[in-house]
This record gives structure tokens, sequence and C-alpha cells, in this order.
């Protein structure tokens, strides 16, 4: 089938699992991608990331279309400008720091360019600077006016699988939730990757059927779902590995590699 638009995870798809954060593409994936554009395809980014995390890779990959960060929350000009967005209910963006302060666990809240926890732990510290933003510790992040894009409680191994089922019971459709190992991560319901790739494709008037998604990780399934062609390095999760129509043979980024190339091949 013909692939008129790409949309490529980051961590994980384009960088292998567990680089710096500071890590950009290497020299095979970074050529690749420059042809591909050059063949007149459309690759987009479809990250969790903040702006200022997607557009230092963009950058490098001489990408200079819209950028899909925070799960789908924002998409964002070349610029930074945000392009689409959308936010949690402020009810329940209130009641989900009522929740975690209950119990004691730290909580991230952030919209399309600030980031504000209200204590520092290792995922606060990881997500800031592979975002490349500036943390702000704020003990009531529910009254700095930030309006939250999304929330990540932060508990344990242990622990999240019970804050899933907790929140999932709680709010049902009226939020969308996603687990990363301590993280449980919480967005609007619009707020998924292949919500953002979806408006994209029909802006830049490509049907579902000629986008290829590749994605490695439970953030990634809405758009390896939805896409009419999907794929999952050999390493990906269970979540991405049910919802890719192909998963890729290599180590590390080598399978994304040689996908790509296959399509200027072809």
């Amino acid at each position: 089938m013909t692939v008129r638009m790409v949309a490529l995870d980051i961590d994980g798809t384009l960088l292998a699992p567990g680089v710096s954060v500071d890590e950009l593409p290497d020299e095979q994936i970074t050529a690749v991608i420059g042809a591909l554009q050059k063949a007149g395809i459309i690759v987009v980014l479809a990250t969790g990331r903040m702006y200022p995390g997607a557009a230092y890779v963009a950058q490098h990959l001489g990408i200079d279309l819209p950028l899909i960060c925070q799960q789908g929350a924002s998409v964002h000009e070349q610029d930074g400008a945000l392009r689409h967005g959308c936010s949690i209910e402020e009810s329940i963006a209130g009641e989900l720091f009522e929740y975690a302060s209950e119990h004691n666990w730290p909580l991230a809240w952030f919209d399309h360019e600030r980031y504000l926890v209200t204590a520092r732990v290792p995922a606060t510290d990881f997500f800031a600077a592979v975002s490349r933003v500036k943390m702000e510790v704020n003990p009531l992040p529910h009254l700095s006016g930030v309006r939250a894009t999304g929330i990540d409680i932060i508990t344990s191994v242990e622990r999240s699988t019970e804050v899933h089922r907790f929140l999932e019971a709680r709010y049902g459709p009226r939020i969308t939730l996603l687990d990363f190992t301590s993280v449980t991560a919480i967005h609007a319901p619009d707020a998924r990757k292949g919500e953002a790739v979806r408006i994209l494709a029909e802006e830049f008037d490509v049907a579902q059927n000629e986008v290829l998604a590749i994605g490695d990780s439970v953030n990634d399934v809405s758009m390896l779902s939805w896409a009419g062609q999907s794929a999952a390095p050999a390493h990906c999760d269970a979540y991405a590995r049910q919802s890719a129509k192909e998963i890729l043979v290599g180590n590390g980024v080598d399978g994304v590699t040689a996908k790509l190339r296959s399509l200027i091949i072809d």
C-alpha cells in the first residue's frame, strides 16, 4: 500500500531504550527521514515529550511540520505556537490533586508550556530533562492558574495498577489513562496520539490507509491502531505488540531504519 504520511514516536522508536536524555537519532535514521521528506512523504513526530524536547529532535531531523506532544494533548507548530490542544476538566484536575495529596503521592501538573511538580523525584527529573523544560516545584499546582493538559500521579510499580483501576472506575471516558511503570498519566479524553495523527492526516488530505505509524509503547497504541499501516520495533511492550500490524526485526532502532528505508526502495 502507498504511504504518504509517517507518524513516528521518539523514545524507544527513533531512539533506542535507555539512551541519554540528550541523545539524538543516529546518522542512518536521520538520513532515511531526510530521504522520505525529499520523496514527498510527510513525516510527523508523535511523542510524550513537551514541545521543547520534541523540537530538539525535529530540528536535528530537519522536520518542519507540526509536532504532536504530550501524548496528543498538544500539537504545536514548528515555532512552538499551539495548533491544537485539549485540557483536563478543571473539576477533575482538582480532584486528582486532592486524591494524590491524601496519599502523599508526588504529582506533576503541566500545560503546553509549564511543568509543575509537588515534589522532585526521579520520574519528574527525567521528564523535565527529556522534555527540556524548567521544572517548577509548587505544592499547590491547582491554584497556579495553569490549566492542566496532563497530570501524572507518581506512586510505585505495585501501587500504579491500583491507581489506574480507581481512576478508571471513577471517571470512565471523561479521562484518558496511561501507565508507565510507577507513573499514572492522566489526560483529556481526546488527548491521544491516534486522534492527533487523525487530525493532521485530515488537514494534509491523507487517507487513513496511507498513514504508517511506528511506536514501541502503550502510549503509541492509539496511533498504531488507527493508522492503516503500523509497526513496532522488536523490543516493544505487550500493548504495542498487540496493536501493531507488523513487528520489525532488528536490535535497537535497526528495524525502524529498515522499515523506513523500504518505503523509498518500494
